[in-house]
């Protein structure tokens, strides 16, 4: 077992960055892990997700007070029949990932786009969070 390294922004605190794993009966479950990105501007946190081949609508982004869930369940199944023989495969694609957002971000406000294999969320930091203009104050 691999141990995953955690990396903490003091402006994103309590982030999860490891995949949320069921126990099955002492084994881990098998869930293909995309690689997730996150990056910080000044207006907002960038999460890029990597996860080539899917459609849009195979993504399920869920948000729960301040838990941050994107996750995807995929089940295909395809039959060949040829005469003497009948083959039937199963394939399954499933991951979930979760993060605590912290209470800067607006949370109503955030949006998430697929394009080229990357899903793109931008989670927009909150006006108060924002930074403020310099300013002179006056000495009287």
């Amino acid at each position: 077992m691999t141990h995953l390294k955690r990396h903490h922004n003091p402006f994103f605190p309590a982030l999860m960055d490891e995949l949320l794993r069921p126990d099955l009966g002492g084994r881990q479950a098998n869930y293909n892990v995309p690689a997730v990105n996150i990056r910080e501007t000044e207006n907002a946190f960038e999460v890029e997700l990597s996860a080539p081949g899917k459609p849009k609508e195979d993504f399920n982004i869920e948000l729960d007070k301040n838990l941050l869930t994107i996750s995807s369940d995929v089940k295909n199944e395809t039959t060949e029949d040829n005469g003497k023989y009948t083959r039937k495969e199963f394939t399954v694609s499933s991951f979930k990932r979760s993060f605590t957002l912290p209470e800067t971000i607006a949370a109503d406000d955030i949006k998430a786009a697929y394009e080229n294999g990357i899903l793109k969320l931008t989670l927009p930091k909150k006006e108060e969070a924002l930074p403020k203009a310099k300013r002179l104050i006056d000495v009287l």
